[in-house]
């Protein structure tokens, strides 16, 4: 209950800096773990998407997962993990080892996936690291809710769902047959969807927004938790613009709006990996026009 309790929260998304030798930039990304914790983010997840997980190498990950319990303080940190179901359960055991008690499971990418399939990963991964509780991250409607409630009856280390697909009548479904107190659902999709999934049972949302400005990802929280629904649209509508240029292109900005926001504050570069791409210069204009509202 502890856990699930923590995960209420916003989730800040790592970004992984790198240097002009295409390393990862351990005091820049040092400082941002520092600097959202500071500003009172609850949990923070290394090796997620917009971590750019897919481009990082195993021993990348591994530093990543380090730097960030380096810099983490007392907040919760929730690993992301994935790939085959033998190496999702290896990074399990690594993120247990060295002090994860929760861990968020990507998305199986697969072109042919199946319920039962979808179940028996997340079995293969609780099985060998039984002590981590996990997160489900739920990009695919085929995810449904019989799946969800099947692993809830089957995995007790499972505890929580970041939810992504954009469906707040499905999520409301599944809170309602699974409930609140089973699992704690996370708007998986961020600040864009965050109050109409809270109206569905959300209890939190992920943000890669948040290593940005964190004040701003926090105060939606506490608004959407307090019912202050006028003060919560108001910093949805402020922050709208900056994920709107996030979602374009079927969301290929998604990881570059977030660094050259960071590269213009002076927190750390720009540059990304392949497949990813740097922002063209009215792209960069218009992130500098919407950094400019948030004064």
């Amino acid at each position: 209950m502890e856990l699930r309790q923590a995960l209420r929260s916003v989730v800040v998304i790592t970004v992984t800096p790198f240097d002009a030798e295409d390393r990862i930039d351990e005091k820049a990304y040092g400082a941002l773990v520092a600097r959202v914790v500071e500003a009172g983010v609850g949990v923070v997840t290394p090796n997620g998407n917009t971590s750019e997980f897919y481009s990082l190498t195993p021993a990348e990950l591994d530093r990543a997962l380090d730097l960030t319990f380096e810099a983490a303080g007392d907040a919760l940190v929730l690993p992301g993990i994935g790939f085959d179901a033998a190496r999702a359960a290896e990074m399990a055991v690594r993120a247990h080892r060295a002090g994860a008690r929760a861990a968020m499971v990507h998305q199986p990418v697969h072109p042919f996936l199946s319920v039962r399939g979808w179940v028996d990963y997340h079995l293969r991964i609780a099985a060998a690291a039984p002590e981590l509780g996990l997160v489900a991250y739920v990009r695919s409607p085929q995810v449904t809710t019989a799946a969800l409630a099947q692993l809830a009856r089957e995995c007790p280390s499972f505890i929580g769902v970041k939810y992504a697909v954009p469906d707040p009548l499905a999520l409301a479904d599944a809170v309602a047959v699974i409930g609140q107190d089973r699992l704690t659902w996370l708007c998986g999709l961020a600040e864009s969807w965050a109050p109409f999934f809270a109206t569905a049972g959300a209890q939190g949302f992920t943000s890669g927004l948040a290593t940005i400005a964190p004040e701003l990802s926090i105060g939606l929280l506490d608004a959407l938790e307090s019912g202050d629904r006028a003060r919560a649209m108001s910093l949805w509508h402020k922050v709208k613009p900056l994920e709107d240029a996030r979602a374009r292109l079927g969301s290929a900005n998604n990881v570059s709006v977030v660094k050259e926001a960071l590269a213009q504050l002076g927190l750390c570069g720009r540059a990304v990996r392949p497949p990813i791409a740097e922002l063209t210069e009215p792209e960069r204009a218009e992130v500098s026009r919407i950094l400019a509202t948030w004064d």
